[in-house]
């Protein structure tokens, strides 16, 4: 081990539309919104993260809050670099240091993203001093999360739904086999939520309120085991422009997400009939796993077996299956060479 192996950090980033998470030293060290708050008189970012998605919906014309990505691909190429550059400088670890540490990192991208976006991700770590860059797919990336062996000669299928898009993988021998990637996910569930109370309750409600309902109520099925209790939303009456408030039940919210959630399905549908024949007779056996924040959809998991007549779990914390799967790989990074993109 030269001098130089000891100057280099390693960090492994999960870098998504809705969140960022970054490990280190095997630990979470970051779990925060990618959003950034920028003064529009002189460009300059004033706030990031938490922070930002504070300020959400509440700022006036000089400030405004941005999601640097979209649909998991960079959109705004300074911002998001800003981004991962405050991240980086804000793990206590490198903080500590007088200079910024040569980086060694591997970083979650989805399966349908272009050469090109591929390369704007690469290029945003190389500039926040990244000097061995890997890039890894999300769908690998949850699976090895989840404790699944990718490098056996065994079909499994996994469905990430994140903020900006859905991924669903079949993944054998370290690859993926067949995929499809579909810009439906928690961002699109947000907006029907905002579209259902503008129609039915002729409530204008806000991202962030409409983001609280999904976790709160948000559901798949109209019939659950455990059905959460209604909740209390207030915003703004379209028709008089007084604040109110009313009642919501899952019932609605189910409703409200059914058309993209069988878009969901029906994604899943045709990446199984596109599944070569001895791989899918593995899937039969060893089920559907689903990850991202999607997933903690209530009764999602039902739905989808009810779909593909398959077992469908669930990663034990969904949010993290991801970076969690991102860290373990960058721990071994030989091992794992088949499954990187470099």
């Amino acid at each position: 081990m030269g001098l130089l192996d000891f100057m280099i950090v390693e960090i492994a980033m999960d870098l998504g539309t809705a969140n960022t998470l970054i490990i280190y030293n095997g630990k979470i060290v970051v779990d925060s919104p990618s959003m950034v708050a920028r003064d529009i008189r002189n460009g300059k970012i004033i706030a990031v993260g938490k922070e930002a998605s504070l300020m959400q919906g509440k700022t006036h014309e000089n400030i405004k809050t941005i999601r640097p990505l979209k649909d998991g691909v960079i959109a705004d190429f300074d911002a998001s670099e800003k981004m991962i550059s405050w991240f980086i400088k804000n793990i206590p670890e490198i903080k500590k240091n007088f200079f910024t540490p040569a980086l060694r990192m591997v970083v979650c991208i989805p399966s349908g993203i272009t050469e090109v976006e591929m390369r704007a991700v690469k290029e945003s770590c190389e500039r926040v001093n990244g000097k061995e860059v890997y890039l890894i797919h999300e769908p690998m990336a949850a699976a090895i999360g989840m404790g699944l062996d990718v490098m056996e000669p065994k079909g499994i299928i996994v469905v990430d739904i994140g903020g900006g898009t859905t991924e669903i993988a079949v993944i054998a021998l370290g690859g993926i086999v067949c995929d499809k990637s579909i810009k439906i996910a928690g961002d699109v569930f947000t907006n029907d939520i905002l579209f259902y109370m503008r129609t039915q309750h002729n409530l204008y409600v806000g991202d962030a309120s409409a983001e609280r309902i999904k976790i709160d109520v948000g559901a798949a099925m109209e019939e659950l085991e455990e059905a959460p209790d209604d909740i209390t939303v207030r915003g703004r009456d379209l028709l008089t422009g007084k604040p109110k408030e009313i009642r919501v039940t899952f019932r609605e919210i189910a409703r409200a997400l059914d058309k993209s959630i069988q878009r969901i399905e029906d994604a899943i549908m045709v990446t199984l009939s596109l599944t070569p024949p001895e791989l899918a007779a593995d899937i039969y056996n060893t089920g559907l796993y689903l990850a991202g924040g999607g997933a903690m959809l209530r009764g999602l998991d039902k739905r989808i077996s009810q779909k593909t007549d398959l077992p469908v779990y669930i990663a034990e914390d969904p949010l993290k299956a991801v970076v969690r799967g991102t860290g373990i790989v960058l721990k071994d990074i030989p091992k794992y060479k088949r499954v990187l993109i470099k």
